[in-house]
């Protein structure tokens, strides 16, 4: 990939509108001081010392309360409708539109909510660190109850008309309907789950060069996560690796960093995890640089942004072809001599017995996020007591994967997501979903992916997707920006697909 320029000067040239300057200028700062709170966040997870949980409630806190001050004001109002009578480009109208969507939506939320909600969800990160590390769910589930009932008491402000869990959801999906995804569920259980027992009564075992060869240190790891970022494309003047305690991407087109984390006896953990990352962090630095703190210059939802970071964990770095090309590398950094057929198996092996969701195979995975997000609209919508979700989060592993977690650590303790939001989980398959429907139309596209995957010539790739969902910002809803992107709308074939074709071969079905 071209290397970024390092322009940012804005698009909003002197021959727009003043009204829709004015606008752009207003929300530019939103824009800016969220962008703020984000590296605050990073910072948190990443090197702010445990006991610095209290200050940064309060600075994030702050921080949230002036952006929604300056989001929800009576000048933005005055702005917005000033903009809307102008005679503007399609372009400028999306602008406008987004700004109009997230300006109704917050206006009706008390600053003060705003303000406590924020403070909370800083501190929660901590007990939920805590808890975690100790194995005690009663540590957290007040935190946990006050965090539900603050988003509650937020989404009944924005609309109080409609289910709680509606309005939560679109915050990380505002264009794709509840209903939709409820379909895709149902689709993906109906392929999924035969498929998984097939596997389960398979008697076909996969490579594991890996894992006799360990334990590997945390520099070892580091320098494999390191080469095939390298491979990648990924900048080293706008991003950075680091380890946190859940991996995640934090940042813009212009600083988007990520983290891993290092598991002694399985290196391919951090291997797979960096990698999703890397997609995340595809995805901010494909946007416009001059279009920085425009809706235009930010990712659109949770499921895109998800599709991305699939995109390039299981569509490149779990394919053969890349395994053809990179197993020499992989071997050189950690002391091996697996063949790439068998680096290739040991990626995509299928573990329906697995407890954990980011250790979850690229078929059970779902399984887990149907589960999370049962749990979560049961939560929200009262239907089950913070007590009660250990005892449901166990009979549904039960009930799905056909195995109960030993502890809460690694049952409804193990992620992260509840001490900050909720309706958040389904992103992660909308984006797998989504991830399948891309990589067919890049293909269609580009001709022969799998030579330049298996060539290390990842650029044209990452220069598709650039082309084709990156750069696009937030100009189209979800459902028009997949059918720009792949000529018809989002459907779970392509995944279902492709997944009884690579998983049919793996297993021998």
């Amino acid at each position: 990939m071209a290397a970024p320029s390092t322009d940012l000067d804005s698009t909003v040239t002197d021959d727009a509108p003043a009204a829709y300057r004015d606008l752009m200028e207003r929300y530019a700062r939103v824009s800016h001081l969220e962008s703020g709170s984000g590296v605050l966040y990073w910072d948190q997870q990443v090197t702010m010392p445990t006991g610095g949980t209290a200050a940064r409630g309060k600075q994030l806190a702050a921080l949230s309360a002036t952006t929604h001050e300056k989001l929800t004001s009576d000048g933005m109002a005055d702005a917005l409708d000033a903009a809307e009578d102008a005679n503007l480009d399609d372009e400028r109208a999306a602008n406008v539109r987004e700004i109009r969507r997230r300006h109704e939506r917050n206006s009706s939320v008390p600053e003060s909510l705003v303000e406590e909600l924020t403070e909370q969800q800083s501190a929660s990160q901590q007990v939920w660190k805590e808890a975690k590390a100790d194995d005690d769910f009663d540590r957290f589930a007040p935190t946990l109850e006050t965090l539900r009932n603050l988003h509650v008491e937020r989404a009944e402000a924005i609309d109080p008309d409609r289910p709680a869990y509606e309005v939560m959801y679109e915050d990380g999906e505002p264009y794709l309907p509840l209903e939709r995804l409820e379909e895709v569920f149902e689709e993906l259980k109906a392929g999924l789950v035969p498929l998984i027992e097939e596997i389960a009564e398979s008697d076909r075992d996969l490579a594991s060069p890996f894992v006799a060869a360990g334990p590997y240190d945390d520099d070892t790891q580091r320098g494999l996560s390191e080469a095939v970022l390298d491979l990648l494309n990924y900048p080293d003047d706008r991003g950075r690796l680091d380890v946190s305690a859940h991996p995640f991407t934090s940042g813009n087109q212009f600083d988007a960093r990520i983290t891993t984390r290092f598991k002694p006896e399985d290196p391919m953990d951090a291997f797979t995890a960096t990698v999703h990352e890397f997609g995340h962090a595809s995805y901010e630095l494909g946007l416009p640089d001059g279009r920085f703190g425009e809706p235009l210059g930010a990712s659109l939802s949770s499921g895109v942004h998800e599709s991305q970071s699939r995109f390039w964990e299981n569509h490149v770095a779990r394919t053969e072809p890349f395994w053809e090309g990179f197993v020499d590398e992989a071997n050189d950094h950690l002391g091996t001599d697996a063949t790439a057929r068998e680096a290739y198996e040991a990626v995509n092996q299928i573990y329906p017995d697995n407890r954990i969701r980011v250790e979850a195979d690229e078929l059970t995975y779902h399984l887990h996020i149907i589960l999370r997000c049962e749990i979560d609209r049961a939560f929200v919508e009262g239907d089950i007591g913070v007590s009660e979700i250990p005892e449901v989060w166990n009979a549904k592993m039960d009930d799905y994967l056909g195995v109960v977690p030993e502890t809460d650590a690694e049952g409804c303790l193990q992620d992260i997501h509840w001490s900050s939001r909720f309706a958040a989980f389904q992103g992660y398959t909308i984006g797998s979903v989504l991830a399948a429907q891309l990589d067919h139309a890049m293909r269609e596209d580009l001709g022969d992916v799998d030579a330049l995957i298996r060539e290390g010539d990842l650029g044209p790739l990452w220069e598709w997707m650039t082309e084709h969902v990156h750069r696009h910002g937030r100009r189209y809803p979800t459902d028009e920006l997949v059918a720009e992107a792949t000529g018809e709308p989002l459907t779970a074939e392509y995944f279902l697909d492709y997944v009884e074709e690579k998983f049919g071969e793996l297993y021998d079905l």
